[in-house]
């Protein structure tokens, strides 16, 4: 059969169009030499050009073995994107950056939240940690009785709530349970889209290592969550006398570790994008390297480390309750800086010795007067990036700086607005989500000018 004028190659790949899948042994062929004779010209010189060794491919449902007869498609035939190979270049999907800036939105809710949580003193309602049994709160009046009463011997339930009866518990326990269900649902959109784009796509070889840390960032998030808590739930509170709340340290360590989880997803996204515009139009890498480009990059960098910085101290202003002092702008207690020995209160000491560091971190008034300068000097270095900002050859740029700066005045007002009217809830919550605001102008204003990364190495390969 194979001595029809045909190659043995050929003929069988001919052959293995028209017959099923069997063992060799049982193959009979349909279509005879004189069969093949019959196609024109045309049609022989195409079946001539058939590459002999095709890229191998996997169906489903099937297991090739070593009698298994495999086929292989025409020109015109092409397998779904579900079974055919991974793809062997670098790839990203559209849907990935857009994924990630929900998951950042969802954090910046998450923030708020626990924001919202400590200002209505509904963070040590719930005094045990239970990742999975914890995610259905009490239904039973007997579940919530026993609840109950784990509160009424707590701390913060002997010291201060011993009046509170079981309808008011209710409410700070829902505000404490929805931020802990908010986390538990951080976890889940984030590590199970990770896990497939991971295993569907060849992603470029950062963006895997930057998703495994965000997820277990999320994890240890969590587990700084409940280490706050549990600082207040400490009988030693009530041996003391002492004010039951949670460590400042604690605290300012939880939002710190939200912060970096929320600009670790926005930076990732941010970068994405960026690099696959600068891979569509690469005469912009070379107006990155311009001079006034370089020097108004440093300088947002400042900015964005300066930003940072203030917000982690506000934080201890927080946890110290640093609000409730000097309730007046811009003179604290009739001057500019308040007196020394109450800057360095000798009340914060250890061994006898005055101690600078632990004013700076646990004295109130310290806090709020370190917050305060902090802000200033921030201020003035954002409020100044859209002047600098006029000469630069981007647009995007400089919109986005005048709009950092519209940011950074909303948050300077909303915080002298708090501190004047004695830290009220609603505007307390605002004011620290505005922090998140100006944080993420600020990474929009230096993503526009950011300049390419090892990812667009891999996607030029």
């Amino acid at each position: 059969m194979a001595s029809a004028g045909l190659p043995r190659g050929l003929w069988g790949a001919v052959r293995s169009q028209f017959t099923p899948i069997a063992p060799r042994s049982s193959i009979a062929p349909i279509a005879s030499p004189s069969t093949l004779r019959a196609f024109s010209s045309s049609s022989v010189q195409s079946l001539r050009n058939v590459n002999a060794r095709p890229q191998p491919f996997k169906l489903p449902y099937f297991t090739p073995s070593a009698r298994s007869t495999f086929f292989y498609p025409s020109y015109g035939f092409t397998f779904p994107r579900s079974v055919t190979t991974a793809p062997s270049l670098p790839e990203i999907p559209r849907s990935l950056p857009y994924w990630l800036y929900g998951c950042s939105a969802l954090v910046f809710g998450i923030v708020v939240v626990g924001g919202v949580t400590r200002l209505t003193e509904s963070g040590l309602s719930i005094v045990e940690w239970q990742p999975f049994k914890g995610v259905i709160p009490p239904i039973t009046a007997a579940e919530w009785d026993a609840e109950w009463e784990k509160y009424r011997v707590s701390p913060e339930g002997v010291m201060m709530n011993s009046k509170m009866d079981i309808h008011e518990f209710k409410k700070i326990f829902y505000m404490e349970w929805a931020h802990r269900i908010a986390g538990r649902a951080l976890g889940l959109i984030f590590v199970i889209p990770a896990a497939y784009y991971v295993a569907r796509y060849k992603l470029p070889r950062p963006i895997p290592a930057k998703l495994a840390l965000i997820g277990l960032g999320i994890g240890f998030q969590g587990f700084l969550g409940w280490w706050m808590v549990k600082s207040g739930l400490d009988q030693e509170i009530v041996e003391t006398n002492s004010v039951p709340r949670v460590s400042q340290y604690r605290l300012a360590a939880h939002l710190t570790a939200a912060f970096l989880l929320y600009l670790g997803m926005l930076s990732t996204a941010i970068g994405i994008q960026r690099d696959v515009k600068l891979f569509n139009n690469p005469s912009i890498v070379s107006q990155l390297s311009l001079p006034s480009v370089k020097k108004f990059r440093g300088m947002v960098h400042g900015a964005g480390m300066m930003v940072f910085l203030t917000a982690v101290t506000g934080a201890f202003v927080a946890g110290l309750d640093a609000g409730l002092v000097y309730n007046e702008w811009p003179l604290m207690g009739g001057r500019i800086m308040p007196p020394t020995d109450e800057l360095l209160d000798e009340h914060y000491t250890r061994g006898g010795t005055k101690s600078i560091w632990r004013n700076f971190l646990e004295n109130p008034v310290t806090a709020q007067f370190d917050h305060r300068m902090l802000a200033y000097t921030t201020f003035g270095l954002v409020v100044s990036l859209p002047f600098v900002a006029r000469k630069l050859p981007f647009a995007s740029t400089r919109r986005l700086a005048g709009l950092t700066a519209a940011a950074a005045v909303t948050q300077v007002t909303l915080g002298i607005t708090t501190l004047l009217y004695l830290v009220p809830i609603p505007l307390a919550a605002m004011h620290q989500a505005g922090s998140v605001v100006l944080l993420t102008c600020i990474m929009a204003l230096g993503g526009s000018l950011r300049r390419p990364s090892r990812m667009l190495k891999h996607l030029r390969k």
